[in-house]
């Protein structure tokens, strides 16, 4: 078969959107070379690239679909995939392309969240209204949707109606990159490479009024003087981490709490691709991540894959990515974030137990596992 992608977040984005949709592509390619793989990528990166032989990146033609390359990835993109011969088009991001239905192209739709649909007020409203008119067009005319959790699965059938026949859920698998511990030296060289403490807590994703950073710098403030565990921010954000940054001043947590990627670490090439995040995670004493919802949650799997101990919510998919191998809390009380950190600290048994466990649950979600129930919703079509 030739399998066509929307590939825009696998080439440009580095967070979780641009991870699920590399990680699968590179799945699919290794255990069925058999098959041939079309990344439809809007516009050329020069951060990512793809090694695989049976892959292949498809840039627009000409210079009007160069000029409006989102009109070409959400409409024009039609003509190459007729031209190129591709048998099913999948769109990893939560849409299709506009007149797709029209050709005799079978489609499939990846969507993560519909956080914009529960949370609204954190969104632009123009944001809202052309990420819903997006979405129900993919879940309308797509032949297949892939929900990325139980959560997922259940807010489709919640918010559009979607038949639920129409729905498998696959869960995403991680880089495998994070299931290989690494040498000490090559930690170590990493620490210093960044700055980073000897020993710190883990956070890492946007800094949004949703993944609840504040909490997490009440719990700190809770524990100032029974842990002294800094914690190690990766993500960026505008207005929440305003009010974040304010808290930790009037606190006297600046020595506490470190932004790195607004460090020089934001000007290194292997921050920016992810390629030293394996070493940081290995690094840390215990990823803390109590976000209010989340579709999957991808840096809790990264997690029990780097064998790091996971505080996460007892909300929303949560506790389908971290299972029995994480320590679910209540995200709104910092209380209990605060408990399940000392507990972490200052119980190297429990710790141990927790990465064992993690490392167990995180075997249902291997690269081979995801790739494979993805490739059954496309031979089913």
């Amino acid at each position: 078969m030739n399998i066509g992608f929307d590939a825009k977040r696998a080439f440009h984005n580095t967070t979780g959107l641009g991870h699920y949709s590399r990680t699968l592509i590179a799945s699919l390619a290794k255990f069925y070379p058999q098959h041939q793989y079309f990344l439809f990528n809007p516009k050329p990166s020069g951060l990512i690239s793809f090694k695989e032989e049976n892959t292949r990146e498809i840039l627009p033609e000409g210079f009007f679909n160069n000029l409006f390359s989102s009109a070409w990835r959400s409409r024009n993109v039609t003509k190459d995939l007729e031209k190129l011969k591709i048998n099913i088009y999948h769109g990893l991001s939560q849409e299709i392309p506009f007149g797709i239905n029209a050709t005799k192209i079978k489609t499939v739709v990846t969507i993560h969240d519909l956080i914009h649909e529960r949370y609204p007020h954190q969104f632009n409203p123009v944001d809202v209204k052309i990420y819903t008119k997006k979405y129900r067009h993919a879940c309308t005319h797509a032949q297949a949707i892939i929900a990325i959790s139980n959560q997922t699965k259940k807010d489709l059938i919640d918010f559009y109606k979607v038949p639920e026949e129409k729905i498998t859920v696959c869960y995403q698998s991680c880089n495998p990159v994070f299931s290989h511990t690494l040498p000490e030296e090559a930690i170590q060289r990493v620490k210093i490479k960044y700055g980073l403490p000897e020993k710190f807590l883990l956070s890492v994703g946007s800094i949004i009024e949703r993944k609840n950073l504040m909490n997490v710098c009440k719990a700190l403030l809770l524990l100032r003087n029974e842990c002294p565990l800094p914690l190690v921010i990766i993500g960026e954000g505008n207005c929440y981490k305003q009010k974040v940054e304010k808290f930790i001043t009037e606190n006297k947590l600046e020595s506490r709490i470190i932004f790195l990627s607004q460090r020089v670490a934001a000007q290194s090439k292997d921050f920016k691709s992810s390629q030293d995040f394996p070493a940081i995670y290995q690094a840390a004493t215990a990823m803390v991540y109590p976000s209010y919802f989340e579709g999957f949650g991808i840096p809790v799997l990264e997690a029990l894959w780097s064998r790091l101990p996971v505080i996460t919510s007892n909300t929303s998919s949560m506790p389908e990515a971290g299972g029995d191998g994480a320590f679910l809390i209540d995200p709104a009380k910092p209380q209990e974030i605060a408990e399940a950190i000392l507990k972490i600290y200052s119980d190297p048994n429990f710790t141990e137990s927790m990465k064992t466990k993690g490392w167990q649950y995180a075997q249902r979600f291997t690269v081979q596992n995801c790739a494979a129930s993805v490739m059954d919703v496309y031979t089913q079509l």
